[in-house]
């Protein structure tokens, strides 16, 4: 299947640092894609990068960013921001302070509708509190004369995501959306995402760091660490055989259905170290982190290169079987 957004060796780079570097990656038409690591990957910076919506400190150095034919980073301004909302989309970290204090929740989504579909005041609040129905807030005609501090978290993130879709964007970027969300409301909000991907005809770029969330609702996995992908697999696959150290270590940190039954036995395992400086130029980031690096780990970064099918892996250390396709010792019991 084509690809609806495809990112070609993207490149972000602010005065005297490059947090990500040669970022590839696609998302088809109706799929999700979730893009997982450590705080400091990179994740949110590239979601910001694909909206154009960067830091003005820093810049896009280099890459592409296809989306129906169209590359966003040598759009206009002017252009991008009619694409912005129509689309694509995001549903930033923090609902709480995105949502504006002083202005009441239909102020915030009928001012969407009027810039991007030129509707009417009367048919923008009609919109509005459908929009408000489609996310599944009880008596969403009251809601828009809301102001966001009489709202739940869980209620502004669903705010958030009526405000994303109001226009019908083809790429909808939830960045980290169930953040500071108690367990039962993330399922809620995850199950919302999924529920408006397929009754939208949406595709969905899933940034979190947590990959407990990815095992159900995405189709693919990409991993970044220290701005750059260094695994790339259907989920199914990646928990059963993580290929790069990193995607190991990361599932090996996460706790588990046995470790909850046997806590008094089980220890998480920790990553040492601290994540790379995004001022590192040569070698492979996670080298010092690592506990199968060689010396030459050190020296270059590891090509990316497919592992059997739809499968990527950018590791010097562990190279494919010829049979299976995987590392022999790559197994992790979930």
């Amino acid at each position: 299947m084509a690809a609806l957004l495809d990112v070609r060796d993207l490149t972000i780079a602010f005065p005297n640092a490059t947090p990500v570097r040669n970022l590839s990656f696609s998302v088809a038409p109706a799929e999700t894609l979730a893009i997982v690591g450590e705080s400091g990957s990179g994740k949110s910076l590239t979601a910001l990068a694909l909206m154009r919506l960067l830091p003005k400190t820093a810049r896009i150095a280099s890459g592409q960013v296809q989306l129906g034919g169209n590359d966003l980073i040598a759009l206009p301004e002017v252009e991008m921001r009619r694409r912005r909302g129509r689309d694509v989309a995001m549903i930033f970290q923090e609902p709480m302070t995105s949502l504006n204090p002083v202005l009441t929740i239909g102020c915030q989504i009928t001012e969407v509708l009027h810039v991007h579909r030129d509707l009417s005041k009367a048919q923008a609040r009609r919109e509005a509190a459908e929009l408000l129905d489609l996310v599944r807030i009880p008596n969403p005609e009251r809601c828009l004369d809301d102001y966001p501090h009489r709202l739940s978290g869980g209620m502004r993130q669903r705010v958030m995501i009526a405000i994303a879709v109001a226009c019908r964007p083809r790429i909808l970027i939830a960045d980290e959306p169930t953040t500071a969300l108690d367990v039962t409301i993330q399922a809620q909000v995850l199950e919302l995402l999924d529920r408006l991907r397929r009754e939208l005809s949406l595709s969905l770029l899933l940034i979190t760091h947590d990959l407990g969330l990815v095992g159900q609702w995405a189709d693919r996995v990409l991993v970044m660490y220290a701005g750059r992908k260094v695994e790339e697999a259907p989920p199914d696959a990646l928990f059963a055989h993580p290929l790069h150290p990193y995607t190991r270590g990361l599932l090996a940190a996460s706790p588990r259905l046995h470790d909850e039954l046997h806590y008094h036995k089980a220890r998480l395992s920790e990553i040492p170290g601290n994540i790379a400086s995004a001022l590192a130029e040569i070698g492979c980031p996670f080298a010092s982190r690592c506990p199968d690096r060689r010396a030459f780990c050190r020296e270059q970064f590891p090509d990316e290169r497919a592992i059997g099918t739809g499968r990527r892996v950018a590791c010097h250390v562990h190279p494919a079987d010829q049979t299976t396709g995987l590392p022999h010792d790559a197994a992790v019991s979930l």
